[in-house]
Order: structure tokens, then C-alpha cells, then sequence
């Protein structure tokens, strides 16, 4: 049995205790999961790209997505899976074959989808976890996604198992490979549209498999936080580059940022400063560590690196009472990961529910649980020039705290963002992002 193999064996083994445990606790006796189907564009017969239910990529992590196939999970029972591999001429789908879930699910392939409905019945209380439409409104589905259920497996979700480390560990390699061929490319002069194709064609990914629309900002584009526009154009001077961009293994994500300077000079030092201060915070990534303390250290660290660089001009301490570090960090530091980019339970309350909110001064922090071991985060400090929050902070009362004439020499450079995906331990973090990087030397 290969590794990979392996720990699937083990990680499954967990699962199942997991569902048999909430299925109790909720009082269903059995669990539909939907794998999802494609949308059809308005007016027109094209579909949009396929995205998985990650509920189903929870239980069945194949290497390639099933649509409108179901997962039935029963306490007592060997799993069943049903994918729907129609005999079609117009489209191919991929194969089942040997992979590391085909040993642990009793597996049927279905032609046609007429008789889904029936072969997915199941007896007693059922639960249904997937996005349903009209197609499905006479099928068995019992209660479509209770809220007590749901709550239940997010929270656990949080926490990886050994095999679903492995999984983001390789989309972090994959990643990481095609990092380094988008800086080459950047440095080859290529326009930012020619950057994104360098980068899928390194990670052997196309944009319908990519986790998320790439990022590629030259100059001051790396002011727009999800700019995704790609322009054509090469750009002259070419001063900086901000590429946001991950890959996908068995539907687990990566999601890495890095930004380069085009030469040496004031903003290369504000970036160097930064991948300091972002190593700084990811070695405080510990078991028990609440995630607004480390995002309030970042923007302490934030305010000693502009003050350093000469943006601000009172003291560093003085400039994170005031606040100032907002204009130059408007997001939060970062998010959980897994089987979507944004992984779900963030701000989860508590195991039965409910939903803590950040703090007023930061609303966009994405997560506000507590760090346990097991969960995998996103470390994602940034610093920007963005011009409507700074003519807003021009017109206020801390205008004075500012060097304008610096603030004006970086705008044109955009921003700075360097994030890498991070495993709590019962120690040290384990920077999986890191460890891509130098497997590339």
C-alpha cells in the first residue's frame, strides 16, 4: 500500500467514528452527500465549470471530480458511492480506476441518471448535504441540509488529519513550482496575462482546476486586494510584481502570495522587512494562541516597518494606538484552508454553532476561533498604497503622522502581500509553503 494510501486508511478510520458520532447526536440514521452538478449560462446551452461539494470531496478525495454523483453514508455499513458516468459521446468523463477511497466505499456506476433517485433511497431519518434544485425535488431527500448536522461537521473540519496535510502539502509543492515560473516570466518581461499562462502551464492546472482566480499584479495593480483583470499590455517601467496564487491536489488547496520588486531600493526593503515580520508571526502560529492576538501583532510589526521606512512619522507605538496601520492593512491576516481556499468555520462559536464576529477595528478578519493543533491557516501580512484609503486618512485628523512625499515615491509600486499556508503541531509550526520552496533548490 503506498503512503498516500495509507494514511487515507487511517484518516477514513476517523472519519467514520466522526459521522457515526454526529449522525447520533442529530438522530438521523443515514446521510445522502451530493457531489454537486454544473450550472447552465443564461440564455445558452454551455455549462459553467464544475465545483465540488466539499462535503463529498470530504469523504471521497478523488483525483478528479464526479459530478451528480452521490455519497450514502450509513453507521454499520460499507459507504456507497455512486458515480454517474453516462454513456455519452459528446463529453468524456474520468475514469474510477484503482485510487486510494475505491478500497473503502462499495462503488456503482450509474449510465443513467434516471435512476439515481432510486438507488440512493435509503430507510428511516435521512439528511441531505448538497446544493439541490427542481431536478431533485421528488427524490428521497429527507431534511436538505440541517443546521445541526452541518454545524457539527464544520467544526471538526477545522482540524486535519494526517492524510489531508498530506494532500495541502503536495498542492503547496505544486504551487510553489509554478510560483517560481511566474517570477521567471515576470523577469522575462512577460505581460501579466503571459504570467498567468506561465503559471498554469508549470502547475499543470487549468483555471477551472486552479482553487481560485489567479492574482497577477504588476506595479500598481498590487493595490487592488483580488485583482484579476490580466492585462495584455506590458507594462513600462515595470517596478514590482504581487502574484496570489495556488493549486489544487484531490480538491485540497494551496494558497501562497509573494511580491518582488523590480530592482533594489526603498520598496525591495519594505518587502524584505515584511517576509520578516510574516516569519515572525507564522513562529507564534502555537496550540491555544487566540488569531486576533497575532493579527494585532502584525499590525504592531506593520507600524514599526513604515516607520522605519519613513511613512510614518511619529513612533511606532503611537501609530498602532491611532490606528494608522489600517490604511496600509485593510484585511485580515488570514483564513482557515482546506477543502475550499476560505475555509468554512472561521468564526464558528462553538461545535453546536453559532458565529463569533470580529471586533469593530477589524471587520475583516476571517477567523476568530481559537488556534488548535491540526488546523492549517493562511499567514498573509500585507502592506498597500490604495488610494481611496489613503485620501481618507489624508483627510484626517493623523494626516500630520504621515510622510506624504514617501507615501507618494511607493504608490506606483502597488502593494505587498507574502502568505504562506501554515500547520498548527503540538510545537513549532510547520510552514508548508516554506518547505515547497526550498524543495525547489
Amino acid at each position: 500500500m503506498s503512503e498516500l494510501a495509507s494514511l487515507f486508511a487511517e484518516h477514513f478510520t476517523q472519519l467514520r467514528q466522526r459521522y457515526d458520532a454526529i449522525l447520533a447526536e442529530t438522530q438521523y440514521d443515514a446521510l445522502q452527500v451530493y457531489s454537486g452538478h454544473t450550472a447552465v449560462a443564461f440564455l445558452d446551452d454551455r455549462h459553467y465549470p464544475f465545483k465540488i461539494n466539499p462535503h463529498f470531496n470530504a469523504l471521497l478525495p478523488a483525483s478528479e471530480a464526479y459530478a451528480q454523483s452521490w455519497v450514502i453514508y450509513q453507521p454499520g455499513h460499507t459507504p456507497k458511492a455512486f458515480i454517474y458516468l453516462p454513456d455519452d459521446y459528446w463529453h468524456s468523463y474520468p475514469p474510477i480506476g484503482n485510487d486510494v477511497w475505491t478500497d473503502h466505499f462499495d462503488v456503482h456506476v450509474v449510465t443513467d441518471l434516471a435512476d439515481m433517485a432510486s438507488v440512493i433511497a435509503c430507510e428511516g431519518r435521512v439528511a441531505t448535504i448538497g446544493e439541490l434544485d427542481s431536478r431533485h425535488a421528488q427524490w428521497p431527500t429527507g431534511d436538505i441540509n440541517p443546521e445541526l448536522l452541518l454545524h457539527r461537521l464544520h467544526w471538526h473540519r477545522a482540524i486535519k488529519s494526517p492524510f489531508e496535510i498530506a494532500c495541502l502539502a503536495e498542492a503547496n509543492c505544486i504551487a510553489a513550482r509554478a510560483h517560481a515560473a511566474a517570477a521567471t516570466a515576470f523577469r522575462d518581461g512577460e505581460s501579466e496575462f503571459g504570467i498567468h499562462i506561465a503559471y498554469c502551464k508549470a502547475a499543470g492546472q487549468s483555471e477551472d482546476v486552479l482553487p481560485y482566480d489567479n492574482l497577477i499584479c504588476i506595479n500598481e495593480h498590487g493595490a487592488v486586494l483580488h485583482y484579476s483583470r490580466r492585462e495584455h499590455d506590458v507594462d513600462s517601467p515595470r517596478r514590482s510584481f504581487l502574484i496570489d496564487a495556488g493549486a489544487s491536489y484531490r480538491g485540497y488547496c494551496s494558497d501562497i502570495t509573494r511580491t518582488y520588486a523590480a530592482s533594489n531600493g526603498l520598496f525591495a526593503d519594505v518587502i524584505a522587512a515584511l517576509d520578516a515580520l510574516q516569519l515572525e508571526i507564522v513562529d507564534k502560529v502555537r496550540d491555544g494562541t487566540a488569531y486576533l492576538d497575532l493579527h494585532r501583532s502584525t499590525h504592531a510589526g506593520i507600524c514599526r516597518i513604515l516607520v522605519d521606512h519613513g511613512v510614518f512619522t511619529c513612533h511606532a507605538e503611537e501609530a498602532f494606538a491611532k490606528g494608522l496601520s489600517e490604511t496600509f492593512f485593510p484585511h485580515g491576516l488570514g483564513h482557515f484552508l482546506g477543502l475550499q481556499v476560505h475555509d468554512i468555520g472561521g468564526q464558528q462559536t462553538a461545535y453546536e454553532g453559532g458565529r463569533t464576529p470580529p471586533p469593530a477595528e477589524y471587520p475583516a478578519l476571517r477567523t476568530t476561533r481559537e488556534i488548535r493543533q491540526g488546523q492549517v491557516l493562511t499567514i498573509e501580512p500585507g502592506i498597500y498604497f490604495i488610494d481611496s484609503l489613503l485620501a481618507k486618512l489624508h483627510a484626517s485628523v493623523h494626516a500630520n503622522l504621515v510622510d506624504w512625499q514617501v507615501v507618494e515615491f511607493l504608490r506606483p509600486y502597488g502593494g505587498i502581500r507574502i502568505e504562506d499556508d501554515v500547520v498548527v503541531t503540538d510545537g513549532a509550526p510547520r510552514n508548508l509553503s516554506r518547505e515547497a520552496f526550498a524543495g525547489l533548490n
